[in-house]
């Protein structure tokens, strides 16, 4: 079989990389795998399986080139998204439908027939929202809120999943697009619950290779991008509360950096907490970490989780709205916590201070990427 994920970009990220996963776990089930994006990305991710075929569209441009693309993007900048906010998609997205159909078209006459066609992520998606084809399935990475009589969310709604096969990554992903469906009133063609794929093997080749960087002093760490859904504020003065020795190190970037900063000098934390910025390969730091945490408000699947479990390292999330129950579940239900600061410090300090353990890998079986890759190619 043939198949192409899509995705907006190659950048590092937790979504970005789950795309590559996939296309990777594509290949590896004997596929012909190709993997297209539609942003370029100056260090874009790059496939571990050499077989993966890599493309670009850059539909913004193509969209430019119309003239009239051109001119809705003007309008829709300078007048209907001010409007309408966040409608911008709305306007540029359905002339970018009919400029991937003719993208496909040729990439088909070229590599043969698609069997199946997977966007990853609603910004994905939203540049070519106006294309409609039986082989796509378009995949929510992250839950969705909708909004009691709100005709704006019911626009971009019908836009986005209407007359579309739907994804889920975790079953509380799913829920939210079901309580959605009926505030909405949209009718997609299905919606089914397809984790995302943990590639076990490379993680645990990647997290033995050399980082000089990497503190000498014992640690705990999260890993995750500097935004207000992360909660880093959360986390740190948990943190604080803990009372406990080893340092904590906070691996990614992002606009709430200079407020993190900032709520470390006030609770006087330089020198104890580590903002290490971007990592491309975070795993040798997840390995040698004493314990990973999670403080987010919302998790569409928390992949980060079982790369952490990968790596051998104990995890600890608070339990909040999306998918972390989706892996931490059985066994490693005791790594679930109230999303309270209290809570989380008194959690973080018992699992510090009762040592590192070999977490349980058992949970991980349904997120073997061939076993993933077979449920997108079998899916109806």
């Amino acid at each position: 079989m043939r198949t192409l994920v899509v995705v907006r970009s190659l950048k590092m990220g937790g979504m970005e990389r789950v795309a590559v996963n996939l296309a990777d776990a594509f290949a590896e089930a004997g596929c012909e795998s190709h993997l297209l994006t539609l942003r370029h990305h100056p260090v874009p991710l790059v496939p571990e399986n050499a077989a993966v075929h890599v493309h670009h569209l850059p539909i913004v441009c193509w969209n430019r080139a119309t003239v009239v693309g051109l001119l809705i993007e003007w309008v829709s900048r300078l007048l209907l998204n001010p409007l309408l906010h966040r409608s911008h998609f709305v306007w540029t997205g359905w002339l970018g439908g009919p400029l991937f159909r003719l993208w496909l078209k040729r990439f088909e006459k070229r590599h043969g027939h698609v069997d199946r066609l997977i966007f990853r992520g609603r910004g994905s998606f939203e540049m070519v929202w106006n294309f409609r084809d039986d082989r796509l399935r378009f995949v929510l990475e992250n839950i969705v809120r909708p909004k009691p009589g709100s005709w704006k969310s019911r626009l971009f709604a019908r836009c986005l999943y209407q007359d579309n096969h739907l994804v889920a990554v975790s079953d509380g992903v799913r829920e939210t697009l079901e309580a959605g469906e009926r505030i909405w009133n949209v009718s997609p063609r299905s919606l089914q619950t397809i984790v995302n794929p943990c590639p076990t093997v490379s993680i645990q080749r990647l997290m033995n290779e050399p980082d000089n960087d990497i503190p000498d002093s014992p640690y705990i760490i999260n890993v995750a991008r500097l935004t207000k859904a992360k909660d880093h504020s959360l986390l740190i003065r948990a943190y604080a509360r803990a009372g406990i020795d080893e340092k904590l190190v906070i691996i990614g970037e992002g606009p709430e950096r200079p407020a993190i900063e900032k709520l470390i000098a006030e609770l006087d934390l330089e020198g104890r907490v580590i903002l290490a910025g971007h990592r491309l390969n975070p795993y040798p730091w997840l390995k040698r970490a004493r314990l990973f945490v999670l403080s987010s408000r919302f998790e569409g699947m928390g992949i980060v989780l079982f790369e952490a479990l990968a790596c051998g390292t104990p995890v600890l999330s608070v339990d909040c709205k999306g998918g972390v129950r989706q892996i931490l579940k059985g066994p490693l239900e005791s790594s679930l916590v109230p999303r309270e600061e209290q809570a989380l410090a008194t959690r973080i300090g018992e699992m510090v201070r009762g040592g590192k353990t070999t977490p349980d890998l058992t949970c991980l079986g349904e997120f073997e990427p061939q076993q993933v890759a077979r449920r997108f190619l079998d899916a109806p």
